[in-house]
């Protein structure tokens, strides 16, 4: 899939669903990316790579051939999100957005001037979206992540800002918001799910995307039935850690 088909796709509010990679494995990242989710996104906020391995994880996206590479970028930064793009990543996913001023700054991270401030520089990216400014515009996906009181309190004026793709839910830190003490605290379930129901109906009122973390296939097709658009599945060092425990408790029970 082309990051421009990607685009059309997510911005139509078309079903895509995604795969989460934090590990430096290359190797690994190529072999799901030929599996065929629509997209794997690459953590580079809580992921345990660097640049070279966010450049890595892109070249091994491109290499699987059925899915776009998107980059959970480490801020709101414009040289922090200039360099996902630049290493060819076809969107980001901008953590800690709070209010429609944070969204704005990030659409004009990702937009070529006139529209917004990116610095030309595709170094890599010309060669998977093209060096036309224009075109990189049309083609990069911008998702701003809903995850602190107040990013809930702002999100219908945060999914109406010119320029956002989609709004993307992490679980765990929304789940702080509402007043957990941990992710997933059984004691603000309720407010929880009102939350990530929340945040769905403004994307829809704006008619923009909405996408959610997930930890397994059968959630990310649960939440999609609730109306999400998108949903990425789980994560790389989690299935390991899991696959693995599950075969040893074949061996010794």
């Amino acid at each position: 899939m082309s990051a421009a088909e990607f685009a059309r796709k997510l911005r139509a509010r078309e079903k895509v669903v995604g795969y989460w990679i934090v590990l430096d494995n290359p190797i690994g990242t190529e072999r799901i990316a030929r599996l065929g989710y629509d997209y794997v996104a690459v953590d580079a906020q809580h992921g345990l790579l660097g640049y070279s391995g966010l450049l890595g994880a892109m070249m091994a996206i491109d290499a699987g051939g059925a899915s776009v590479g998107l980059t959970r970028v480490e801020a709101n930064d414009p040289a922090a999100i200039g360099h996902a793009l630049d290493a060819g990543s076809s969107g980001v996913i901008v953590p800690l957005v709070d209010t429609a001023a944070d969204a704005r700054a990030a659409v004009e991270a990702t937009r070529y001037p006139p529209r917004g401030r990116r610095s030309y520089g595709p170094m890599r990216s010309g060669l998977r979206i093209g060096p036309r400014p224009a075109e990189a515009d049309e083609s990069v996906v911008l998702l701003a992540m809903i995850e602190t009181p107040q990013g809930l309190a702002n999100v219908r004026e945060i999914c109406a800002t010119e320029g956002i793709d989609g709004v993307y839910v992490g679980p765990s830190d929304l789940c702080l918001a509402v007043g957990g003490a941990f992710p997933g605290d059984p004691a603000v379930a309720e407010e929880f799910e009102q939350a990530v129901a929340e945040v769905q109906r403004a994307a829809a009122e704006a008619g923009i995307a909405a996408g959610i973390h997930t930890p397994d296939g059968a959630t990310a097709a649960r939440r999609l039935e609730q109306g999400y658009t998108f949903a990425s599945v789980a994560s790389d060092l989690t299935h390991l850690e899991r696959v693995a425990g599950e075969h040893l408790a074949a061996v010794k029970p």
